[in-house]
């Protein structure tokens, strides 16, 4: 653990520990992965502006997302098949960022149920929603995160239709994995892993195994999720899930200015400026470029987060400092629950906690809401 410095070295460890097909599915973007890279690199171009002899004490990052008190500006982000990084992932990863002061969000594809992490946490989560074909079902998925008492409701606009991963299809992705020679291989040279994998009966997609129509076995399950994803989703089925929801509702998958116009007249609570992590649109321009542009467009009429590409506390700092008023962690926070766990996620959390207090003190700031544009560099 003292040797775990930064996210790059929670990555190293979890590629060393999780299973080939499952760290890839974490760490792939579509097709030539170009808005993947940008996502990352975008941020190394944002310059910071360093000042002197100013009061650094009584440092707080603390803040609010949706009016909700956080210890810091990020949330977990809804990652699919978090339990295949590591066993029982979601729910260690909820308890981690209960325990930290974060929101957790826990997605559609989860390998833990809503029920699972409700039982197993004791205060509210989030829940993310990919919206399906069977009304009935995201229904029935909505009432479950109300009787769960998650406080918040993700919606993901941008995966109506699947963008090609080309890691997943080599690797012949699946949950819970095949049983081929390449597979078995994986696993035998991962020994931890297949032991906590043993220990659990959490293996495939349980928000949708049991709860879902004519889901009886582990292959109808497969291609009733291939075929499920709606792609007539539009604006109206928003009202409609904002009414049977009732509560915080934040829409994910922003990316252009007038989807952001339209955003903001739902009257939604957030939106996040995201592009999915580079995993859809391939070519699309990073998240952190489009947030000033998105934030002087509807900055003043809703609030304002970001997701994709943040590794570190001082990107999650310039991501504030350009108007979110919170970010998410997919990866780094899967790169940490592969490598150690819950610890491994708590060790994440803790890093960028700690760039982003550092950087604010060295940028002037002593209160993360007084972050601001006058923290950054201008040629």
């Amino acid at each position: 653990m003292s040797t775990v410095l930064e996210i790059a070295d929670l990555k190293k460890l979890a590629r060393r520990r999780v299973p080939k097909m499952f760290f890839d599915y974490a760490d792939s973007g579509a097709w030539t992965e170009s808005t993947y890279r940008a996502n990352e690199s975008d941020f190394a171009k944002i310059k910071l502006r360093q000042r002197v002899l100013v009061d650094m004490t009584d440092r707080s990052l603390a803040t609010t997302m949706i009016g909700q008190n956080v210890a810091m500006p990020v949330a977990l982000s809804p990652t699919g098949l978090a339990g295949m990084q590591h066993a029982d992932g979601e729910i260690l990863a909820a308890q981690a960022a209960q325990e930290f002061g974060v929101p957790f969000t826990l997605s559609t594809m989860s390998i833990c149920s809503i029920e699972d992490v409700a039982a197993a946490t004791k205060k509210p989560f989030w829940f993310q929603l990919y919206v399906m074909k069977d009304r009935d079902f995201v229904r029935n998925l909505i009432e479950r995160a109300k009787a769960a008492g998650c406080s918040a409701l993700v919606l993901t606009l941008d995966l109506q239709i699947l963008g090609q991963r080309h890691k997943d299809l080599r690797n012949g992705l699946s949950a819970p994995p095949k049983f081929t020679p390449k597979h078995i291989w994986q696993m035998m040279t991962r020994p931890q892993w297949c032991l906590g994998m043993l220990a659990t009966q959490r293996r495939t997609f349980r928000n949708i195994a049991g709860h879902a129509k004519g889901v009886s076995d582990l292959s109808s399950l497969s291609s009733w999720t291939a075929e499920q994803f709606d792609p007539k989703l539009n604006w109206d089925d928003v009202e409609w899930i904002k009414k049977l929801w009732g509560g915080p509702l934040i829409l994910k998958g922003i990316l252009d200015e007038e989807d952001a116009l339209m955003a903001a007249k739902t009257g939604a609570d957030a939106i996040i400026v995201s592009n999915h992590g580079g995993r859809q649109l391939d070519g699309a321009p990073s998240s952190i470029s489009m947030l000033p542009r998105i934030v002087d467009t509807v900055g003043d009429k809703v609030e304002i987060h970001l997701d994709g590409g943040i590794r570190s506390g001082q990107d999650v700092l310039k991501a504030v400092a350009l108007g979110a008023k919170g970010t998410y962690i997919g990866r780094p926070f899967l790169y940490g629950l592969g490598a150690m766990g819950k610890a491994g996620v708590t060790k994440a959390l803790d890093i960028i906690a700690r760039e982003a207090d550092v950087t604010m003190a060295l940028c002037g700031k002593r209160r993360i809401t007084d972050v601001d544009a006058s923290i950054l560099h201008k040629d």
